[in-house]
């Protein structure tokens, strides 16, 4: 018996080609344990293109420097935030250019091998129910709980403000009014026809994303596997992530680009305390449920750490803080998401939908600022019009998606239906709500990282051994330098 042994994608290989049967001429190759690879310093590790030490040195740069700024400086031209903000927003558009195709791509391919893998015939109905449940169940808990607090602590520290205050002007009065004349039932509406799009290359050019999901979820079950149209959507799935690499790399200077001129709108002397308490509120809100609920959820699924899950995940999050768009962010959340050894499959499908769906930041935003217009006016609401915040609030946050101007056109909707003004100091939540808006999508990618992970437990899920060294061979072929089915760019250990 011979023995050859060499390196491939990165394991021990050891081919055994035996002599004494004569059916085996060939050699067998057999995977021995992986290659440890040599430990780097954390220089090195600073010094990796796009590594999240390199972001989160970018983070705090660009928000010292914008604190420094605001601080000092009372009158910041619109020009010089304008031309600060051109590279963050070019390398922005160029993670929203690869979405689309990223989405279509990773979907199409989800579903494929969901029919194909080896476990048997249940898997998809399965992962689909597992990961729906997930985001509806922990997207109510987020409203729950914020309805909660705002109720109970929250709205006691709001004071009433004056009449002058209250005041509206016309030009935003004519928003409230546009915004306003908006139903609940057309959320529902809107959100079930953006299921089912009637025009597909249309869909595409809007950037109609769960549209594109659905239809994508439906060609990858009726093509063919193994056809010549499935070949290309591989390919093209390999040239993505050849882009994404390159952008990855240049993630510390967009997101640099991106903070530091946000942080020149923030005016720190014009906070006062009904609006400090707002945010207050917001971001205690999604500390509890970030830090505390969904890890005790994830621990009790999964018996794992849930930090060490999110801080292996950081790039994700901190690229969500930055960009402010969950969209913008999912190219770095599947990267994270599979370094964390969650199969192909799972990541695929789980992580675009529950950036599409998944928004717990957003639902906990909502009640807060419904509370924050009332407890202004002298509102006090009852336990009937919670009810209705909280039912809102939760299909508000799943289809924020299709409706324009987001989450401001319903904080109207859901102040309409329980009978609350909307007065001038809702002028106050739009000029706060860009710097509210990042925490909310912090939070809304974080949690579809846990997400992921809980899925991958409860599902059994597990990538087929096979696919996933012929994906790798492919890969090598291509010349790729990320390979989206075995990517898994380790942070610590790489395990979850």
């Amino acid at each position: 018996m011979g023995e050859i042994e060499e390196v491939k994608d990165g394991r021990a290989v050891r081919e055994v080609s035996s002599t004494s049967s004569p059916s085996d001429y060939s050699p067998q190759p057999t995977y021995a344990e992986e290659v440890p690879e040599k430990k780097k310093t954390l220089w090195q590790k600073f010094m990796t293109k796009g590594s999240v030490l390199q972001i989160i040195a970018a983070a705090l740069l660009a928000i010292a420097i914008g604190l420094i700024v605001t601080t000092q400086v009372s009158d910041i031209p619109d020009a010089a935030v304008a031309l600060l903000a051109i590279p963050g927003q070019l390398w922005l558009r160029a993670l929203r250019a690869v979405v689309l195709p990223m989405i279509v791509t990773a979907m199409i391919m989800a579903v494929q091998r969901l029919r194909t893998m080896t476990q048997g015939g249940g898997k998809a109905g399965k992962l689909a129910r597992w990961t729906i449940g997930y985001y509806v169940i922990t997207t109510v808990i987020a409203v729950a709980h914020s309805c909660l607090l705002v109720g109970l602590v929250w709205s006691k520290l709001m004071t009433v403000v004056s009449g002058e205050q209250l005041q509206v002007d016309e030009s935003d009065q004519e928003t409230i009014d546009e915004r306003a004349a908006f139903e609940i039932h057309e959320v529902v509406v809107d959100m079930f026809y953006s299921l089912v799009p009637n025009n597909v290359v249309n869909a595409m050019a809007t950037d109609s994303l769960l549209a594109v999901l659905v239809t994508a979820v439906v060609l990858g079950y009726c093509i063919k596997p193994g056809s010549a149209l499935i070949r290309a959507v591989e390919e093209i799935e390999q040239i993505i992530m050849k882009i994404i690499t390159v952008l990855i790399y240049f993630a510390p200077v967009g997101v640099f680009f991106l903070i530091m001129p946000n942080l020149f709108r923030l005016d720190i002397a014009e906070i006062g305390v009904n609006l400090g308490i707002l945010i207050g509120a917001t971001l205690c809100g999604m500390v509890l449920h970030l830090f505390i609920i969904i890890p005790i959820i994830v621990f009790l699924f999964t018996r794992k750490n849930p930090y060490t899950i999110w801080m292996r995940c950081s790039p994700a999050w901190i690229t969500a803080w930055g960009t402010a768009s969950s969209a913008a962010t999912l190219p770095v959340t599947i990267r994270c998401v599979l370094a964390q050894g969650v199969p192909v499959t799972v990541t695929k499908f789980a992580v675009p939908l529950g950036c599409l769906i998944n928004m717990d930041g957003t639902a906990i935003y909502f009640p807060i600022v419904v509370v924050f217009l009332a407890a202004t006016q002298g509102i006090t609401l009852n336990a009937a019009d919670y009810i209705v915040v909280v039912l809102l609030s939760t299909l508000a946050s799943i289809g924020t998606t299709p409706i324009p101007s987001s989450s401001l056109v319903l904080v109207v909707m859901i102040c309409g239906s329980i009978n609350v003004p909307v007065t001038g100091m809702y002028a106050v939540v739009v000029a706060i709500d860009w710097f509210l808006d990042r925490f909310r999508t912090m939070v809304n990618v974080s949690c579809d990282t846990f997400a992921a992970v809980v899925v991958t437990k409860m599902t059994g899920i597990v990538d087929d051994p096979e696919d996933t060294l012929d994906d790798a061979h492919a890969d090598t072929a291509h010349g790729a330098g990320v390979d989206p089915n075995t990517l898994r760019e380790t942070h610590g250990d790489g395990k979850v």
